[in-house]
């Protein structure tokens, strides 16, 4: 492995940080100074940093984790058990001088695709009922929820990837071609799976005044179309110890301007000129986390869209929460060009 691609000076931003993960695509960076390890830092860490609505220009050093666990050559045969024990996704193997020689990762050593956690007893409703129409010609034959990432339906892996942490029961919400999608898991018993027929399109949240009777609790809310790598578990601890009603997966995209931006004052003068300005910002993913009282407040039926629901949450004085993701957790096939860069990043 190229140590130096996880590698991050203590000096570095935390925006250059959040850079370096989404390039590698994992979830660890060592912080290194004279070759030497000084600290790590993990997706968790800028989680919080951006929970706080902190400058993302300072440095990786005010975040990083000083005292991180690590492991020599003769331990290697421990790492699995070491990152089972302290719920972490990474290990730094360095030498007698503190030099990191490696880095393991826990879904790289771990055959049997076993998760660090363990998942509860929550629901996921999968909002499969859009006609995908960003995506016709293919939606004019199957179902959006249908189209094959590889050789595997896009709800079918959200549902596979659900339940590797060990959430089994599932509600699709239908109703564009509703008996193709009904007919492929006809007879397929390993799924705990529920039918929401949607008599015309509800839109992004409408459907889900249809559970109101079967909803106890918590439960996850997900685009049919989406795949976010994230401990599901911790995911839902944050929501609950936050009491959120809603808890919206947020991804960081970075926007660079190509052109130097103008800034006038009153009088039509240049003020400033800003040549390629970046801008970053918190995108929806499309998954959620709610509570059960939030269904009450949906109109019966009648369409109505996730971004109404959360500002209907917000008016009435309910807590709305984000759990920033990095961009490359996010997969998303909405569109042709996302689709086949979804397959490319599943390397697929």
């Amino acid at each position: 492995m190229d140590v130096k691609k996880f590698s991050i000076s203590p000096d570095d931003s935390i925006k250059t940080a959040i850079r370096q993960l989404d390039k590698t695509a994992k979830k660890l960076l060592v912080v290194v100074r004279n070759d030497k390890l000084v600290g790590v830092i993990t997706d968790g860490d800028i989680r919080r940093w951006i929970l706080k609505n902190e400058n993302l220009s300072m440095a990786v050093s005010r975040i990083m984790n000083t005292s991180p666990i690590v492991i020599t050559r003769s331990e290697t045969p421990l790492a699995l058990d070491i990152m089972r024990e302290k719920k972490i996704e990474g290990l730094p193997l360095v030498n007698e001088h503190m030099e990191v020689v490696d880095i393991l990762f826990w879904n790289e050593l771990n055959s049997s695709k076993e998760r660090i956690t363990e998942g509860k007893k929550v629901p996921v409703v999968i909002m499969a009922g859009g006609k995908g129409s960003r995506l016709y010609p293919y939606t004019k034959i199957i179902p959006k929820p249908l189209i094959p990432i590889g050789d595997t339906p896009i709800v079918e892996r959200i549902m596979n990837q659900m339940m590797s942490y060990g959430f089994t029961e599932f509600y699709l919400t239908v109703n564009y071609r509703k008996e193709l999608i009904k007919a492929y898991f006809n007879d397929d018993d390993r799924y705990h799976l529920n039918f929401i027929e949607e008599k015309e399109p509800l839109g992004t949240a409408g459907s889900l005044s249809l559970l109101k009777d079967k909803i106890t609790d918590s439960f996850f809310v997900s685009n049919c179309d989406i795949l976010v790598d994230v401990n599901y578990e911790k995911l839902l601890d944050h929501h609950i110890k936050n009491e959120n009603q809603i808890t919206v997966v947020t991804a960081m995209k970075n926007y660079e301007v190509p052109y130097g931006v103008v800034s006038l004052d009153e009088e039509g003068r240049i003020q400033a000129l800003n040549e390629k300005p970046s801008y970053e910002f918190l995108v929806s993913t499309g998954l959620y986390v709610l509570e059960k009282g939030v269904l009450n407040t949906l109109p019966e039926g009648a369409p109505f869209d996730m971004p109404d629901l959360i500002r209907l949450c917000l008016q009435n004085g309910k807590k709305a929460g984000a759990y920033p993701v990095m961009d490359s957790t996010w997969l998303d096939m909405g569109e042709f060009s996302e689709m086949r860069k979804m397959a490319e990043r599943m390397k697929l």
